[in-house]
């Protein structure tokens, strides 16, 4: 096996069957975190087979070749961990908290997960039942489905603007022949990154999963899934209508990828625009900058022109020398307080591998904070925040933007 070690105090190894480990070992905890991240999600789907790397997610719990489902959600609980998994857009992951001395259940089990499910369908019949379930939470959410609008209205036909969980008509189509050629075609050692940090070693963490099976698997199919080439839609103004006592608004644009080094400026503007009333999202191939409103109907107009205008002024002007300093202090504040838990360390980690970007120290991330000019920023504000390049997503009684 082939392995770095770099003065970071990261750790990366790639196994023979192509599997690629990470780990970073963080003194004075005796905890670990674990996670295992498969190189497909909603990016990769058809759009008949929208959501089935969601639904593929939930049917991995329900049992695998050597666990019940029941097994499966006590392995971990009744050693005071917990295990949990999400789709994203452009990968899947699995992950598990426990005590170091824990490692190799937390081990045994996401492998179990990842390459042993048993896919049944009397399962299926009962999980889509479950995500058709959660689909309907959206619905009923109007904060929630605003953003899965707008992000439809932003991508048009591409992958990035699937929803992940699918929609009613293609879960309920999904059956176990699909699921079991997800799972052939991409749960296989070399699309599957693992990550762990907290009380562990390096060589620790490969006796383990070379005792837990993990380095035995198959190589399977290697060649990475492929998305669509980007194909943003024009930027432009919808409103759907729904009763209800608010107006939803959600102004956005694509902005840079996560490797973009422009991702620090753009996430100091986010910070300063509105901190916690913004969302940002850097993927591998393009990042989003949003703002979100929710209003009264009467007073719907008003935000909209009230987050124009604030648009328009900080694309025009930039930010001042004042708001950068302070949008350097937030940042950097945010950036070092998410990073004292050992599963944000894991997520870092994992990052480095899923995103082909160097590993920094928390230090040096710091450094790239600070040495954001002010020109930095005016570019960033000039190239992404013009209210004329935004699209603009309403969800309300009434449209917010005439």
């Amino acid at each position: 096996m082939s392995a770095k070690r770099p003065v970071t105090g990261l750790q990366r190894s790639t196994l023979p069957n192509g599997l690629t480990v990470l780990s970073e070992t963080i003194p004075g905890v005796r905890s670990i975190a674990f996670g295992a991240w498969v190189r497909a999600a909603s990016v990769h789907e058809p759009r008949d087979r929208m959501g089935v790397s969601h639904l593929l997610e939930h049917m991995v719990f329900k049992g695998t070749r050597s666990r019940s489902a029941h097994q499966i959600a006590l392995a971990l609980e009744t050693l005071g961990g917990s295990l949990d998994a999400y789709t994203a857009r452009e990968h899947t992951a699995y992950q598990a908290r426990a005590l170091d001395a824990h490692l190799a259940t937390a081990a045994d089990v996401v492998g179990d997960l990842v390459f042993q499910p048993l896919l049944r369908d009397d399962d299926l019949q009962l999980e889509r039942k479950v995500v058709l379930e959660e689909i309907s939470t959206v619905e009923d959410t109007p904060d929630d489905l605003v953003f899965e609008l707008h992000n439809e209205a932003m991508w048009g036909a591409h992958p990035y603007g699937y929803q992940i969980l699918g929609t009613r008509e293609t879960v309920s189509a999904l059956g176990v022949r699909e699921l079991r050629e997800l799972h052939t075609r991409a749960y296989n050692p070399p699309q599957v990154v693992i990550a762990c940090a907290g009380n562990v070693q390096h060589e620790q963490l490969l006796d383990v999963l070379e005792k837990t099976g993990w380095s035995a698997h198959p190589r399977g199919d290697d060649r990475p899934l492929r998305a669509p080439a980007l194909s943003p839609s024009e930027p432009g103004v919808q409103h759907v209508k729904r009763e209800g006592a608010q107006t939803h608004i959600v102004f956005g644009s694509p902005t840079v990828a996560y490797g973009d080094p422009r991702r620090y400026a753009a996430a100091l503007v986010d910070t300063i625009l509105g901190g916690g009333m913004s969302s940002r999202l850097f993927q591998r191939d393009t990042g989003v900058h949003g703002v979100y409103v929710g209003t009264a109907p009467k007073t719907a107009r008003d935000a909209a022109a009230a987050v124009r205008d604030q648009l328009a002024r900080v694309a025009a002007d930039s930010l001042t020398d004042e708001e950068i300093a302070s949008g350097k202090r937030q940042l950097a504040g945010s950036v070092t307080l998410s990073l004292e838990s050992v599963t944000a360390r894991m997520y870092r980690a994992a990052s480095s591998a899923l995103y082909d970007e160097p590993y920094r120290t928390l230090d040096e991330t710091l450094a790239l904070i600070e040495a954001i000019t002010a020109e930095d920023v005016a570019a960033v504000c000039a190239e992404f925040y013009a209210p004329e390049k935004q699209t603009v997503v309403s969800l309300g009684p009434e449209p917010a933007v005439p």
